[in-house]
Order: C-alpha cells, then structure tokens, then sequence
C-alpha cells in the first residue's frame, strides 16, 4: 500500500516537472517575443545594454532605420527618409517608447546573431554586440512615390501584392519627422485637429463611401441567384418614406443592371438593392469580410463596424448600402477586401517583414507567403472583378483606362458634414494587370471636394505610373 502511494506521489511530480518543461519550451518559442516586446517589459533596457539597436531596412537594401554611436558611446537613432516612412517604421524612444516596426519588431532589433566568435569577444572587450536587421517588404521607390502623390492631402495610401501580401507601401498625412520627435513631442501630441501621429492607414475609421457597393454587390449576388437580371430605372434619386437617396450630382443613370449601376456607382440603385437584402445575410456577409472581426496584420489597427441588423430602419438600410450610414472602415482593411477579389477569394496574410538577418546579411528567419483564409469563392471574386474592370473602363474610374497596364477598380465618394457645409472624403480601392493582378492599391483623402472619387483615383494613377514607367 506504502508503495503504490510513493508511486502516485512520484507519477505526480513528474506529470508537473514536464509540464513546467513544456511551458517553458512554449514560453521561449511562442510568447518570448511578445513579453519583450511589451512597453511594460523592463528586460528591454537590459538587452540595449548589450546589443547596439539593428537597422531596419527596404527590400532593396535601402537603410530606414539605423543607430548611429558616437565616440563616446551615444546612440542615436537615425531615419535617413524623415517622415516617409514616419507611421509605418514608427519610432523608438528611450522615454517616449516605440511604435509601428520599432514596436513589432523589438525583439529582434535587440537580438544580435553576430558570429559567436565576435560575441565573445566583444563581451571580454566590454564592448556591444550589433543586433540584427529587420529587412521589409516596403519599396522605399514606391513608398516616396506614394509620399509625394498624396502631397498635402490628409489621408493614406496602402499598396501591397496580391497573390503573396506583401505590403510595399504605407503613407499616412499629416506625419511627422521621427528624427525630431523628442523636440516636437508636446506639439505633436497635442494637434488634435490634424492628429500627426496617428496611423490613418489602419487605424483611420472612415465612412466608406462607394467602395463598400463591393459589400453590397457580393451580399446580393449570394441572395438573389437571379442577380444578372437585376434591372433598375435611375432619375437621379431614390426617395422611400421619409428618406431620399440622390445619386452623386444628381446624375441620372437611366435603365441600368447591377454590372452598369456597379461602374457608375449608381447610389439610387444601391439604395434600392440594400432594401431588398436579408439583413442577416447581409450582415454574414460583412463579417465574411472581416467587418466586426480582428485583421490579420502586423500593426495596430482600428476594427472596422457593420451595425445594421433586423430592427434597422429603412433609412439606415438604404444609406449603408451605398456606403453612409454608421459603416465605418480603415484604408488597410479595404485593401485587403480588394486583395482577395483580385486573389480568387483568398486573403493572403498581410506582412511586413521579409527576413531578419545578422548584421553581416546572413540569414535568421524569413516570413513566406501564406494563405489566411478565403473570403469568397472564385466564382464571386470573377464576378466582382468583372464589374471592378467595368469601372475603369466605362464608369467612374476611366481616368485610370488605356495605360500600359490595366487596371481595375472602385471609387468612392463620402459625404460627412462640417459647420461650413458638406466635405467628401475620396476613395480609390483596385488593382494592376487584371488578368494575373499584380498590385493592389487602397487611397482615401479627407476632405476631398472631387466628383466620384476623382482625386483619390488620380492619386493612384500617380502612384502605379511611379511604379510601372
């Protein structure tokens, strides 16, 4: 009996040393990093005290992040592009902390894999190991070009590939200089009107304006099996109860089907399509789309908010549909709607970092393409395409037809009220080479007072011309 006792007692303290094993084993391969990477993490004054701070860079080498040391010892971090890559590689401040890649990434910009020989010696010098390098997937060509085209407009621009997710590009405006932070904190923070530090590429919440018709277009094409048949009779404005819905200047589109009401971004069509839908299928099929649901992603982002349900009102059904309403949406998020139309209906994870290397190029990890999940069928993202390429060529879009690559495409135009009367925000969500997509575009600019989304597509049209001549 005293036996068998001693062996549970044994069999017990067993199971619980392997278990703390295993945790252990968990810990430092799964949940090291982010422990690190926490602000509240005190361990990462402790590894700066050894490992002079690695250089962030493009995918072509370009510096974006560097720490420069003095004789003397002071560190310094430098970003050679200024305020180009200001929210995306973000900062990193001994009392300010850090944000974007400097955030995401600390663990392994404090990680020095340099040959073990030179580690040694290095600590019998008393001297720091250099850590590692972050190498991107950004373009620093493509992300200037971006930077340049949305010029003094507030907004943002998000470029990345289609079939891997890689992003090539991140703007966000009005920004800031990381390397005079320190000096203009006070003044940066307390901007509230312009809001310079913050990321509006994937934490701006925006109505989206026409660009959710993909939205709507995709919840209809999944409730009516009939939906090419769809035929419509636009005079410029919808009005149903107490609710008015008029197309942008009033335009008057005519006999339209879903493909037409589609390219011309036919708001009274829209209107009267939302109110034909199941709301709970319509609301299935947002969060389909991620709508209410975490992004996958690297960054700090903003969810983005679909409401409408079986107690909606008529009013609230009709602005939704056509993109108003209490919809609201980040620049990052539509891009990676737009992504999984021009992929077949698969979202393809999103990332920014390509490899980490030693300080000498020699590889320590690499991230590779990977699929996230699918958000549709093939047959639907064909179809959206179709009526995403009809924009560019007969609708709102054309602005961006007969160049030396194609494009397809949705505008967006929307409308929010300020005490000097009605401001538009412009939208532009597409994608290059049609056949076999290559890159994939999201712009939004504050403010806009263009037709249909004229100068969010004219943004992009600068930005792919940039890239592709």
């Amino acid at each position: 009996m005293r036996n068998k006792e001693f062996a549970w007692i044994t069999y017990f303290f067993v199971i619980l040393f392997i278990t703390l094993m295993g945790y252990l084993v968990y810990f430092t391969i799964a949940r090291a990093k982010t422990f690190v990477n926490s602000p509240y993490n005190q361990r990462q004054d402790a590894f700066a005290q050894y490992v002079v701070r690695g250089e962030i860079t493009d995918r072509n080498g370009n510096v974006l992040a560097r720490t420069d040391v003095a004789e003397d010892g002071t560190e310094t971090r430098v970003y050679p592009y200024g305020s180009v890559f200001a929210h995306v590689i973000g900062y990193s401040d001994s009392e300010l902390g850090k944000t974007g890649l400097e955030s995401v990434e600390n663990f392994e910009l404090l990680t020095s894999n340099a040959f073990f020989v030179e580690k040694i010696q290095n600590e019998f010098n008393g001297e720091k190991n250099q850590g590692d390098t972050v190498v991107t997937t950004l373009d620093a060509h493509l992300q200037q070009a971006a930077y340049d085209a949305l010029g003094d407009n507030k907004g943002a621009v998000v470029v990345m590939e289609a079939d891997t997710g890689k992003i090539l590009s991140m703007v966000s405006k009005p920004d800031y200089d990381p390397n005079t932070l320190y000096e203009n904190w006070a003044t940066l923070n307390s901007d509230e009107e312009n809001s310079p530090l913050l990321n509006r590429a994937t934490n701006g919440s925006y109505a989206p304006g026409s660009v959710f018709k993909i939205v709507t277009t995709l919840a209809y094409m999944r409730q009516d099996s009939n939906y090419q048949g769809y035929a419509y009779d636009c005079s410029g404005s919808i009005t149903v109860d107490d609710t008015t819905i008029p197309c942008f200047n009033r335009n008057i589109h005519g006999s339209e089907d879903l493909r037409s009401s589609f390219a011309n971004s036919c708001n009274s069509s829209f209107a009267n399509i939302g109110l034909s839908l199941d709301m709970s299928g319509y609301r299935s099929t947002a969060e389909d789309l991620l709508f209410n649901s975490p992004l996958p992603g690297e960054l700090d982002y903003t969810k983005s908010s679909f409401v409408l349900d079986e107690n909606s009102g008529t009013g609230e059904i009709m602005m939704t549909a056509m993109g108003q309403g209490k919809t609201t949406v980040s620049p990052y998020h539509m891009a990676l709607i737009t992504q999984a139309v021009a992929n077949g209906g698969t979202l393809m994870e999103p990332y920014l970092v390509d490899q980490v290397t030693n300080y000498t190029g020699t590889e320590v990890r690499r991230n590779v393409p990977k699929s996230y999940g699918r958000l549709m069928t093939a047959e639907e993202s064909a179809q959206l395409k179709e009526y995403m390429t009809a924009v560019v060529n007969e609708g709102t879009g054309m602005e961006l037809s007969g160049r030396s690559y194609t494009v397809a495409g949705k505008t967006g135009t929307a409308e929010y009220s300020l005490v000097d009367g009605e401001k538009t925000h412009s939208w532009f969500v597409g994608f290059t080479n049609v056949d076999n997509p290559e890159l994939v575009i999201s712009v939004i600019t504050e403010g806009s007072d263009g037709s249909a989304g004229g100068r969010a597509v004219s943004i992009a049209g600068t930005i792919l011309g940039s890239y592709y001549n």
